[in-house]
């Protein structure tokens, strides 16, 4: 779906997306990791066509980036901060613009609004919902015209948990109706539990990728294990046979309460290859 090969890009001499390669296979979830300022955005903006690059190969549904068509551009659906709620319109509202836009039937945007949980605020002005509450009307923006690929910029930065858990449901949903998802955040929990695939990007340059799980475990230099027992005493094992016949012992006389081997985080991860935070701002 998309294919990314020495991508490179300049501001004013400053290069902020150097060598970038990655591919995103159909249906998948690809997850970009990287603080604020290290180049999420900025490579949005090139795969949607929105900014040119300086240098490399970008193809986009089989197709060079440049040579999409306006036909093409209705496959891919943004959602981007702020980028298409009109304050003053009501939730229904905005969507009929896009339905205008797009040629989508209005009946289609009672059902959207549904989907979104949004059905009972249908003539609320945008201005007056919550931040979770635009996110999700953000979202159903993008789902009005059923792109195959979708660019989420930081979906659910600054919403609490349970806002969050639904958007993650509806993402999730996406995938199941065989829609690509790019997806960029620094929350690497997110990244966990939604994608795929991720990469870690840091001042311009993938500095680690693959699948999550995997990610994780290329750094387990510890390779501990962590136990918990009911008399709440916590034991730190090695990770071999002593380890397993100790476990074994513990399992027999019932008193392991919790085990967790000691993979490390993409955030640890994303640590030990950059000496920063994901969190961090530039």
């Amino acid at each position: 779906m998309i294919y990314c090969k020495n991508v490179q890009k300049s501001f004013s001499g400053k290069k902020v997306l150097s060598g970038i390669d990655f591919e995103i296979g159909d249906g998948e979830i690809f997850g970009l990791l990287g603080p604020s300022g290290a180049g999420k955005t900025t490579l949005i903006k090139i795969l949607t066509g929105q900014l040119e690059f300086d240098a490399g190969t970008i193809n986009v549904m089989n197709k060079s980036v440049d040579s999409l068509t306006g036909l093409d551009k209705k496959n891919i659906g943004i959602m981007m901060d702020q980028f298409g709620v009109y304050e003053r319109l009501s939730c229904y509202d905005n969507l009929m613009i896009f339905a205008d836009i797009y040629g989508v039937s209005h009946s289609k945007i009672k059902e959207v609004l549904t989907r979104v949980g949004l059905e009972s605020d249908a003539k609320t002005p945008a201005s007056k919902l919550s931040k979770g509450m635009r996110a999700r009307l953000s979202l159903a923006r993008v789902f009005m015209h059923s792109p195959k690929l979708i660019f989420l910029d930081e979906p659910t930065s600054g919403l609490d948990p349970q806002t969050m858990n639904q958007i993650h449901k509806l993402i999730l949903e996406k995938k199941k109706d065989g829609c690509t998802i790019f997806l960029t955040t620094h929350n690497m929990e997110e990244a966990y539990k939604l994608c795929d695939n991720v990469a870690l990007l840091n001042e311009g340059v993938i500095v680690e990728k693959g699948n999550p799980e995997e990610v994780c475990r290329k750094y387990n230099h510890q390779k501990k294990i962590k136990i918990h027992l009911t008399s709440g005493e916590d034991m730190e094992l090695d990770h071999n046979r002593e380890a397993a016949s100790k476990i074994e012992c513990l399992l027999s006389d019932g008193i392991l309460e919790t085990i967790h081997s000691s993979e490390p985080t993409l955030e640890t991860v994303f640590l030990e290859l950059t000496g920063r935070k994901l969190e961090e701002e530039y």
